[in-house]
């Protein structure tokens, strides 16, 4: 069997993939979001679809049953409560990992049939604020470029964006045209100095929600050197005015450097070709909306948009979140961007879905919805392939909020997560590599996903379960769906009727895909009408979607950043790390992954770390007003002072008060319904253990502890521990923690020290090891990790460093070659001077690619070997 063409689960680039099942998984070249490129994650795809964990039929209270007894419980109950409480009485909270097809049955449903717009998704944690300023910008939620214009724009601004980790395909795409034409300037706007930062010529630290005076500082900029485009604006432009007089009181740039300021205005106002690249740095505010107006309205401005290398993009997180606001996923939407507010539209998709009832209101956004869980409006509960408790801001309330609804469901892979104990009834669903539907990718290209691998137990596709539950509830014409290829088919028609209104989008040429060309469809992007050709690019020409075809330019009279980290306090900063997808589902499988990052941390600036009385590898208590959780922390020059930063994959699986978002304020942008996950004022503190500990073991490591961060590794299992209570016995706590209870213990133990390190063998055969100590402990990691399942003396394993025939290898860098730090710095003191050199000595960095910029720092701040003549 040949490979299968499919596309990577992961994050909005939408890359191709060659997948076939028990084979490595590899780029695609021939699809025209990554020509063959992969980052770490989709690299390692292949080692993350193993059935391990996995729900494989449905249960009611913990107990396995039928498909017949689930659904017909799941529709009864929603049935009666809205017969009793009304429509708006249920809801669903469905997510971007959803395949299109998925996601219309389930719109379809809950704003036709049952009647409520009390559906939202995951999504809103991470675009919404970008559609919310699209639809007030240009009338519509149009993403008006292709990536293509990265590589073909002068300059490149990338805004609250680590593109390097976290669309590294696309880093990889720009890097290699900055290569190539060495003239294009790269400007990064963030407040830390990430890793995509190695390829910035100007990297400006802006304080936390300063995007917009920056923003409106360049907007007056633009007048001044008389770089607005009176053509563009008089002819398809409203607005100007009131934004340039609002621009001009409220151009603050407060805490930059009057050069970087200075370097960026010559920058964007000396060439043409400018793309505006933002992300969830932009997004996830409580001014987020204006954030993203702002940066919208210098493009309007000039006319620099829908052209060849130029214009505003919005990059999304997920690997469907497009896809979802084009069938009306969000509360506040309807299906292919018609508008909920509006009768006609409703009347129109009513009258297509041949539907009881419409919604006729915006329904509740995520934070209210939980909200609305938490206090008793909601009387039944339907997640769908997300983990909300772990997600969602003030997390811990989130989880308390499920457990108050009458009656939940989950529909999910993976039968054990933080959300899914807080339900009544889990549904298996099939996952990437068993299901077939399309997915559409932040340039607006619709690729299909593809099956490779059977469908495991029970498990069922989402938009079959869905449409069956729809039947169920009175509804069998409506949802009668055979395959995903009609449910493609009447979206793609429906989508006709919204060209009718003259909206933006329109995939009514696909409408008439039988089985076979829907099976075989090759990645594209919309607009395609039914009868001619489209431009795919947006707004060069006008054109907009607002009464008139008129762009409007907002006043933006934002203040000066707001000052959260107030005496005493820092703001608290969320993201991602470069090899972590979302909450480790996924990820959390490939050992090569949990390599890089291992356990949740906290970045702080050396000053803060002073100031709070913390150390480097200290634990440190995070709090805010609404929850805490313990990292490790990490002090860095990268960091901006009075800020911490933290990502957010942990999870209750993987770690003990790990999980950061209970920390996170419900704080929400009024407009989008975002919320502010980066802005959260919170104290820390140094989290005084009795002892701290590391472990390997070849099985499932499940410590109960204070604090534990728990990793797949290449031979099983490692942990970090940390107890405020000390054990009486050490070789008890050490076969607890490992899960061995076999074997026999070698135990060296020094209590007037505290330390203590046991290895736990089976014949010739290391099964665990355990070390502890009363600060954090010192043992070559990656070396121990190795003996595990090897035929080791106990002594080797005890004494914590690696043989003389095995070099220190460090923290993993390269986790497509398993190449540590130390590695690296060897390489790097006999004369490797450049990354390709790296890539030839080590092989690091020659596969993805993604670990390339820490191999650039690693260069840069390697002392530098003294010549011969020296």
């Amino acid at each position: 069997m040949t490979k299968v063409k499919t596309t990577c689960p992961y994050c909005g680039v939408g890359c191709g993939v060659l997948a076939k099942a028990g084979h490595a998984v590899t780029g695609d070249p021939a699809h025209p979001a990554n020509f063959g490129r992969l980052c770490s994650k989709g690299a390692a795809l292949g080692d993350t679809v193993s059935l391990e964990g996995r729900l494989l039929a449905p249960m009611v209270d913990g107990v396995e049953t039928d498909w017949d007894a689930a659904l017909g419980l799941v529709a009864s109950k929603f049935k009666k409560a809205v017969e009793e409480y009304g429509p708006d009485s249920v809801a669903f909270y469905v997510s971007g990992q959803l395949l299109t097809e998925d996601y219309y049955v389930a719109n379809k449903l809950m704003k036709g049939f049952i009647g409520s717009a009390n559906i939202d998704t995951n999504s809103r944690l991470c675009m919404a604020s970008s559609v919310a300023g699209h639809k007030r910008a240009f009338g519509a939620d149009t993403v008006p470029g292709q990536y293509e214009d990265f590589e073909l724009a002068d300059v490149v601004l990338l805004v609250g964006s680590n593109l390097a980790w976290c669309h590294p395909v696309l880093f990889q795409r720009l890097a290699a045209a900055k290569s190539a034409r060495p003239e294009m300037k790269v400007v990064v706007i963030d407040p830390r100095r990430t890793a995509t930062s190695q390829i910035a010529d100007l990297h400006i630290p802006i304080r936390p929600d300063g995007d917009s005076g920056l923003f409106n500082r360049l907007l007056v900029e633009l007048e001044v050197r008389g770089l607005i485009d009176a053509s563009y604006t008089d002819a398809h432009v409203q607005g100007l005015e009131a934004a340039l007089e609002a621009a001009r009181a409220n151009q603050s740039t407060q805490g930059l450097a009057a050069q970087d300021v200075a370097a960026f205005l010559d920058l964007w106002c000396g060439v043409e070709k400018v793309v505006t690249l933002y992300s969830q740095g932009v997004n996830q505010s409580g001014i987020g909306t204006d954030k993203v107006n702002a940066i919208l309205n210098c493009h309007l401005a000039t006319g620099r948009i829908g052209r060849p290398g130029m214009g505003p993009f919005s990059m999304t997180g997920q690997p469907n979140a497009m896809g979802g606001r084009e069938v009306g996923g969000l509360a506040n939407m309807l299906a292919c961007h018609l508008d909920l507010e509006n009768a006609d539209h409703r009347h129109a998709v009513q009258s297509f879905w041949d539907a009881p009832r419409m919604a006729d209101a915006q329904g509740l956004k995520a934070v209210d919805l939980f909200q609305a869980c938490a206090d008793g409006r909601i009387k039944a509960l339907w997640v769908m392939s997300t983990n909300p408790v772990v997600s969602m801001p003030n997390a811990d309330a989130v989880s308390a909020a499920i457990r108050t609804v009458p009656f939940t469901v989950s529909s999910d892979i993976i039968k054990e997560t933080d959300t899914n104990r807080c339900v009544n009834v889990l549904l298996p669903a099939s996952g990437w590599g068993e299901k077939s539907g399309t997915v559409t990718n932040s340039e607006r290209r619709i690729s299909r996903q593809r099956p490779f691998l059977p469908v495991p137990g029970l498990a069922r596709p989402d938009w079959a379960i869905i449409a069956d539950v729809g039947r169920r509830m009175g509804w069998t014409q409506a949802f009668d769906y055979q395959s995903e290829a009609e449910i493609f088919r009447e979206h793609a028609c429906l989508s006709g009727l919204a060209a009718q209104f003259g909206k933006d989008f329109d995939i009514s040429g696909l409408a008439d895909l039988d089985d076979e060309a829907y099976a075989a469809l090759r990645p594209t992007l919309w607009p395609v009408p039914k009868n001619g050709s489209a431009d795919i690019r947006f707004f060069a020409n006008g054109g907009f979607y607002h009464a008139g075809r008129r762009a409007r330019m907002l006043p933006i009279s934002t203040s000066a950043p707001e000052q959260l980290a107030r005496a005493g306090t820092l703001t608290f900063n969320t993201g991602r790390v470069r090899d972590q997808w979302h909450t480790m589902t996924r990820t959390g499988r490939a050992a090569k992954l949990g390599a890089h990052m291992a356990e949740p941390y906290l970045e702080i600036h050396p000053q803060d770390a002073e100031a709070f009385e913390v150390t480097d590898a200290d634990l440190a208590l995070v709090e805010s007003a609404y929850g805490s959780a313990v990292l490790r922390v990490l002090i860095s020059e990268k960091a901006q002072r009075g800020s911490a930063f933290a990502p957010m994959h942990w999870t209750g699986e993987t770690s003990a008060s790990g999980r950061i978002n209970p920390v996170v304020a419900p704080k929400i942008d009024p407009v989008s319904g975002q919320p502010a996950s980066k802005h959260t004022p919170v104290t820390i503190r140094r989290f005084k253990a009795a002892w701290y500990g590391f472990a390997a073991g070849v099985g499932r490591i499940s410590p109960v502890a204070d604090y534990a961060a728990i990793a797949r590794s290449a031979t099983g299992w490692r942990a970090e521990i940390a107890n405020r209570a000390a054990p009486t016995d050490w070789e008890d706590e050490a076969r607890r923690v490992l899960g061995i209870t076999s074997g026999e213990a070698t135990v060296y133990a020094d209590p007037g020290r505290g330390v203590a390190r046991v290895a736990i063998c089976e014949g010739d055969t290391l099964l665990g090891v355990f070390f502890a100590a009363p600060e954090p402990v010192r043992v070559a990691r990656s070396a121990v990790v190795d003996l595990v399942g090897q035929n080791v003396a106990a002594a080797q394993a005890l004494a914590g460093v690696p043989g003389l025939d095995r070099p220190q290898r460090g923290a993993i860098v390269c986790a497509c070659f398993d190449v540590g730090v130390e590695d690296i710095r060897r390489a790097i003191a006999t004369g490797v001077q450049t990354v390709d050199a790296l890539g030839a000595c080590l092989q690091a960095g020659t596969n993805c690619g993604s670990c390339r910029p820490e191999l650039a720092e690693l260069i840069a701040a390697a002392p530098r070997p003294r010549l011969a003549a020296e």
